[in-house]
């Protein structure tokens, strides 16, 4: 038996590798360093999307169809966004996200692409006692995200966002892939697959973990020594957020791509200082892992330079994995598309340990 299926193959793909011991991470035949930051966040969609949907633009097209998406979308959700609001954050964007049409065409997964980036600031605002910003439907998607949650957005922190996206766009067959896959694999709608994904996603063991990355780094500043910090985590053992991957055994690439980003902001002196003081306790982490755990290799992972990346452009931690849902919806369409075509089930079996009866002869 595979426990976690660990190294069992559901299904083929033309989406996404993830090389775990070479720390590589390809995208439809592109490497992640040759995406992130160079390529928009609707270039990827469409690189994701080709070849599921029968209808679909050019780049420049099909940024103006998310744009129209977001309106759609925003005038959906506005009469009842002041019953989401009381909710937490990513609890209010999913119910927001499952009132939308369950079917399996190209307008249907761009509603799904607008969706979180449109219920996230306005929940935000709500939250603030303000009023939620209608969508533009001209901007690009990354800017004016920010737009609605702060009014505007700074071409430079707006580009940091759209590289955040890309980065996480999709990452091989992760527990919210997996679970968009099953659901798609019954021939459900792309909504019904998506909010399958969003379900997992929440998992702190998934995408529920970069704010607690923000709790820690600040922890470890009022405590003025890292190390003791660290050393007194392990002891007591804790974990170390944003450290250690189920698949990768050298550094995740997505961290780097995230981290050359920050780097890129560091000319904000408040951006520039906090990276400076994570590179710190990053390496002070991976000295701290290395003695105390001798026999396994803990990396650094996506979710540390995450956490200063959204807290750079302006999201509090209670909304960060809204945000890797933003990025992450692309790809979940993607493969329920791609299981939607192959036309088989998901259907494992499951090894009976339970108690057996007493049969009558």
């Amino acid at each position: 038996m595979a426990n976690g299926l660990d190294d069992v193959v559901a299904a083929d793909t033309v989406l996404s590798d993830v090389d775990g011991a070479g720390g590589h991470l390809t995208i439809r035949g592109h490497s992640l360093m040759e995406l992130a930051g160079r390529w928009r966040y609707a270039q990827v969609v469409r690189l994701l999307f080709d070849g599921f949907f029968d209808d679909l633009p050019s780049d420049a097209e099909l940024e103006k169809a998310i744009g129209n998406a977001r309106v759609e979308v925003f005038d959906r959700v506005q009469p009842m966004l002041a019953q989401l609001a009381p909710l937490d954050i990513y609890s209010g964007m999913r119910a927001g996200m499952a009132v939308l049409p369950d079917g399996d065409g190209l307008a249907d997964a761009l509603r799904l692409i607008a969706a979180p980036a449109v219920l996230t600031p306005a929940l935000l605002r709500l939250g603030r006692g303000e009023t939620p910003v209608a969508p533009d439907e001209k901007a690009d998607h990354a800017g004016d995200m920010l737009r609605m949650l702060s009014g505007a957005a700074s071409p430079a922190l707006a580009k940091a966002l759209d590289s955040y996206l890309v980065t996480v766009c999709d990452h091989g067959l992760n527990a919210s892939t997996f679970a968009t896959r099953v659901v798609a694999s019954t021939q459900a709608g792309l909504t019904s697959a998506i909010l399958a994904g969003l379900g997992a996603l929440k998992g702190p063991l998934h995408g529920g973990a970069p704010g607690p990355v923000i709790e820690m780094l600040d922890a470890i500043e009022a405590s003025g020594d890292a190390t003791a910090w660290l050393r007194k985590e392990i002891a007591h053992g804790e974990r170390i957020m944003g450290f250690g991957h189920r698949i990768y055994r050298v550094r995740d690439p997505r961290a780097d791509a995230l981290k050359a980003v920050v780097r890129q902001l560091g000319s904000r002196s408040e951006t520039g200082s906090r990276l400076a003081f994570a590179e710190t306790v990053e390496q002070a982490a991976l000295e701290v892992l290395r003695i105390a755990k001798p026999q396994r290799s803990i990396q650094i992972n996506v979710e540390f330079y995450t956490a200063l990346l959204l807290e750079a452009v302006g999201f509090p931690k209670e909304a960060f994995s809204n945000v890797f849902a933003a990025g992450r919806v692309a790809g979940w369409i993607a493969h329920a598309r791609e299981q939607q075509a192959t036309g088989r089930l998901i259907r494992p079996q499951s090894h009976y340990v339970g108690p057996v009866p007493d049969l009558v002869a």
